[in-house]
C-alpha cells in the first residue's frame, strides 16, 4: 500500500507548483506589485543588452559586470527561441519550463530513490519563499542542469560528468558536483566535456573568458558574511561607502580588502575540509555524492565575499536532491536551508534600503539569514563526515573481555577470535 501510495499522481503537489509559480510570473510580469526595488531589470535592462551584444557576435568585453563563463550565452539568448514574445517575457517563460523540469526529475527521483516527494516539496516551497527574484535570474536553469547531473550520477557517471562540466560552463559553481564522484569514468567524462565545450566557446566569438579579469577589483558584497564586520563597523563610524560596483551593491574603503581576504581564506580552508574529507572517506553510499555536492556548494556561498539573493536557487536544488534518498542525513540543513530563503527575501528585496542602510532592521536580518546558513553548513558537515568517516551510531566497538554473543542456534559464534 505505502509503495502504491507514492506513485499516485502528485495533486497537491503540482497544485502547489502551479499556484505558486502563477503568483511569481504576476510578479514578474508587473501584473502584480512586490515590496521593494524592481527586481526585473536585470533581465530587461542588463540581460537584453547582452543579448544584443551577443548577437553582434562577441561577448560583452566593455561591460565589466559581464563575470560569467561562456556558456551562460545560450541562457542569455535562450528568449529567441520564443520569437512570438517579447525578450523579458520568453526569459520568464524558459525560468517557469525549467523550473517544471527540475519538479519532474525531484517527483520522479523521489520514488524511485525511497525518499518520497520531499525533495520535490522542498524545490516548491523553497523557490517560493525566494520571490520573483528566482524568475528574474538565470540560476534556475542551472540548477535544473545541476539536479539532473546528481539524479544521473547514481548510476550513469559519463552522463553525470558531462552535466556538471556544462553546468560549470555555465556559472562555474556546478563543478562542485564532482567532489564526491568515486568513479574515474565521471572526473574523465567532465574533462572531456569540458575542455571540448570551452574551445568551442572560445572560437565561437572573442571574449569567451574575459569575465576571469573582472573578478579582481571586487569588494565585498554588502549581503555576505564578511559583509557583517564592515555592517557593524557603520555604526562606529566606519568611512567607507556603499556603492553600485560590479553589477552589485558592495562596500568600498578602509579595510574591505582585509575582510576580502578573510572570504578567501576561509573558502580556502572549506576547500581544506573537503581534500580531507575526501581523502579520509570510507563509506560512499548511492546519497553521499549528492550530499557531498550540498555540503561542497553551501560551505563556498556562505565563505564567498558574495551572496547574491538567486545563489539560495542553488542550495534549494542540491537540498530537494538529498532528500529523494530514503537514507539521506541532511533533512535538517535542508530546512535551515529553508528558513534562509524567507530571510533572503526579506532582506532582498523586501527591506533592502535598511541593509543598504545598516540599520538595526538591516543588520538583524543578515545576521539572522547568514547565521543560518552558518549553521546549515556546520550541521551538513558534521552528517557527511559521520556517515562517511565517523563511526555510524549504530555501530558498537566491542570491547575484549565482553562475552561474545551466541549464534542463532544457541551456539557460540564459530568464527569470533579465540573460538
Amino acid at each position: 500500500m505505502a509503495a502504491t501510495g507514492t506513485q499516485r499522481f502528485p495533486v497537491g503537489l503540482l497544485a502547489a507548483w502551479t499556484a505558486t509559480r502563477m503568483l511569481l510570473l504576476l510578479l514578474v510580469l508587473k501584473v502584480l506589485v512586490f515590496p521593494g526595488p524592481d527586481v526585473t531589470t536585470d533581465v530587461s535592462v542588463i540581460y537584453q543588452g547582452w543579448y544584443e551584444v551577443l548577437r553582434g557576435g562577441t561577448y560583452p568585453l566593455g561591460d565589466v559586470t559581464w563575470q560569467y563563463p561562456p556558456g551562460a550565452a545560450l541562457a542569455i539568448l535562450s528568449p529567441a527561441l520564443l520569437p512570438f514574445l517579447g525578450y523579458a517575457p520568453a526569459f520568464f517563460a524558459l525560468v517557469l519550463l525549467s523550473d517544471l523540469v527540475v519538479l519532474a526529475l525531484l517527483s520522479y527521483a523521489g520514488t524511485r530513490l525511497g525518499g518520497a516527494r520531499r525533495g520535490a516539496w522542498v524545490w516548491v516551497v523553497g523557490v517560493a519563499l525566494l520571490g520573483p527574484t528566482v524568475y528574474a535570474r538565470y540560476d534556475v536553469m542551472v540548477t535544473a542542469v545541476a539536479v539532473a547531473a546528481l539524479l544521473a550520477g547514481t548510476r550513469h557517471p559519463r552522463a553525470m560528468g558531462a552535466l556538471a562540466a556544462f553546468g560549470a560552463l555555465l556559472k562555474v559553481w556546478p563543478v562542485l558536483l564532482l567532489v564526491g564522484a568515486r568513479k574515474r569514468a565521471a572526473w574523465l567524462s567532465a574533462a572531456v566535456t569540458g575542455s571540448a565545450l570551452a574551445a568551442l566557446f572560445a572560437a565561437w566569438m572573442p571574449g569567451a573568458f574575459a569575465f576571469l579579469t573582472f573578478q579582481r577589483d571586487r569588494g565585498t558584497e554588502i549581503e555576505s558574511l564578511g559583509a557583517l564586520v564592515l555592517h557593524l563597523a557603520r555604526q562606529f563610524g566606519w568611512e567607507g561607502q556603499v556603492l553600485l560596483n560590479y553589477g552589485s551593491v558592495e562596500f568600498l574603503g578602509p579595510y574591505v580588502d582585509v575582510v576580502s581576504t578573510a572570504a578567501l581564506l576561509l573558502s580556502a580552508a572549506a576547500f581544506g575540509w573537503l581534500a580531507l574529507w575526501r581523502l579520509r572517506a570510507a563509506r560512499f553510499a548511492p546519497h553521499t555524492l549528492a550530499e557531498a555536492a550540498f555540503v561542497a556548494v553551501l560551505m563556498f556561498t556562505t565563505t564567498s565575499r558574495v551572496i547574491s539573493p538567486q545563489y539560495m536557487v542553488w542550495l534549494v536544488g542540491l537540498a530537494a536532491v538529498c532528500l529523494c534518498f530514503r537514507a539521506g542525513r541532511m533533512t535538517v540543513p535542508a530546512y535551515l536551508v529553508l528558513a534562509a530563503c524567507l530571510l533572503t527575501v526579506l532582506e532582498f528585496p523586501v527591506w533592502f534600503d535598511h541593509v543598504v542602510a545598516s540599520d538595526w532592521l538591516g543588520v538583524l536580518l543578515l545576521f539572522a539569514r547568514n547565521g543560518l546558513l552558518v549553521l546549515a553548513t556546520l550541521f551538513a558537515a558534521l552528517e557527511l563526515w559521520q556517515d562517511t568517516v565517523g563511526l555510524r551510531r549504530e555501530q558498537v566497538v566491542r570491547r575484549p573481555e565482553e562475552p561474545r554473543p551466541p549464534s542463532p542456534d544457541g551456539l557460540l559464534d564459530p568464527t569470533a577470535p579465540g573460538q
